[in-house]
């Protein structure tokens, strides 16, 4: 048969992350490529527990829920909201598949084809596949270690005339950055001003290694979910464990309301007993302990990463140790191309991201990404020790 695919898959590429995994799974490879949270951190027993109480409750926790999900976890989300002065009802929360889900779904809702989003340079690059996907225009606004350079994001407002603003303000994938108040206020006023929505996508905000600095999210700026520009999202996925895939995205009650109709079509309703696990999670077990105690764990896998780095002593190498969050952005030398090293570096059994997939345009090719909190130390000194040695090789024969 002679497959007719939609066009929707022209120009699309693949995630260069979920290719690099695919690679290393259950391979000898180290991988500091994805995202992943350190395994050894997961609260097995809390989970098993909670679980235990899920299915503990009757043959019902089995059965089909509400596409906005379950309500008793919304209300527990809800409190941990307003605890960061984050004011939201349960009816202006909708649980998604991940926050990729609310990605995907809001875009769906929002943008038709040849709509512009505004982005920072770099960004998330499965973020850019769901643009890409439903045809957007995406436009790079110049960003630097504070966040997106307003006058720049006004120039670019008032040029491309765009629906939405795509930002991850607190310890950014890939940059690892967050965003200064004024840059954050900025944004705000901006768009408001504009009438352009903005999607706060914030998966690593409570992996923050200095507890006594202050990361207000726009959407707190903002005072309420109604009638306000700021949609905003997170996900379990870096605080608790990857596989639970829940995640929640709020916002004014008008615009979930109609994400909740397209969720519908795509999957009816994340998986409800997850959801229950969770809730029963956050009403027995002490997650903000937990968090503490990751927090404690990667800032000392950030800073052994980094002095790692600095032992290099590579000409031109640049990075700045990321001030929380899950990864290094690194920038070598100037002749380097980070896909090139990459063939090399797989070779000699080490994995990572280049950067020029983190761009919507005008990508920086000697660019990465370090993932910092899957490996062991031990393991962190010998993927570093591969990695030198595939530099070395690089420049042997270029």
């Amino acid at each position: 048969m002679k497959y007719r695919f939609s066009k929707s898959l022209e120009g699309f590429s693949s995630s260069a992350v979920r290719e690099i995994l695919k690679l290393t799974q259950g391979s000898s490879i180290i991988s500091f490529a994805g995202g992943l949270p350190a395994e050894e951190f997961f609260p097995l027993d809390a989970v098993s527990e909670a679980f235990t109480r899920v299915v503990g409750g009757g043959k019902s926790a089995l059965q089909y829920g509400l596409t906005e999900g379950y309500k008793p976890l919304r209300e527990s989300l809800c409190k941990r909201m307003a605890a960061k002065n984050m004011l939201v009802t349960p009816d202006e929360m909708l649980l998604t598949t991940g926050s990729q889900q609310a990605i995907d779904l809001l875009t769906r809702v929002y943008i038709d084809e040849g709509d512009v989003i505004l982005v920072e340079s770099p960004t998330y690059l499965a973020a850019i596949q769901v643009f890409q996907a439903k045809g957007a225009k995406i436009y790079s606004v110049d960003s630097d270690s504070d966040g997106m350079i307003l006058d720049d994001l006004a120039a670019k407002i008032a040029k491309h005339n765009p629906k939405m603003v795509y930002v991850i303000p607190t310890f950014s994938n890939p940059a690892g950055r967050a965003w200064s108040l004024e840059r954050r206020q900025g944004l705000l006023d901006i768009c408001r001003g504009a009438d352009v929505l903005i999607l706060e996508d914030d998966p690593y905000g409570e992996i923050q290694f200095d507890e006594s600095e202050s990361y207000p999210t726009v959407y707190s700026l903002g005072g309420k979910a109604e009638g306000g520009n700021v949609v905003y999202t997170s996900t379990f996925s870096k605080t608790v464990a990857p596989a639970f895939r829940t995640g929640w995205v709020m916002g004014d009650e008008s615009l979930i309301r109609q994400v909740a109709r397209f969720k519908q079509s795509a999957d009816l309703h994340s998986s409800t007993i997850d959801q229950q696990t969770l809730y029963h999670l956050l009403e027995h077990f002490d997650l903000d302990a937990h968090i503490s105690l990751i927090r404690e764990q990667y800032l000392d896998r950030m800073k052994f990463m980094s002095g790692l780095l600095k032992e290099l002593n590579w000409p031109g190498l640049k990075w700045e140790e990321p001030k929380g969050g899950m990864f290094i952005w690194v920038e070598l030398p100037e002749q380097i191309n980070a896909a090139d090293l990459l063939k090399i570096a797989v070779k000699e059994g080490v994995a990572f991201v280049p950067g020029a997939t983190f761009y919507a345009e005008n990508p920086q090719y000697n660019t990465m990404r370090l993932n910092y909190t899957h490996t062991d130390k031990e393991t962190t000194v010998l993927g570093m020790k591969k990695l030198a040695k595939a530099m070395e090789s690089y420049l042997q024969n270029a």
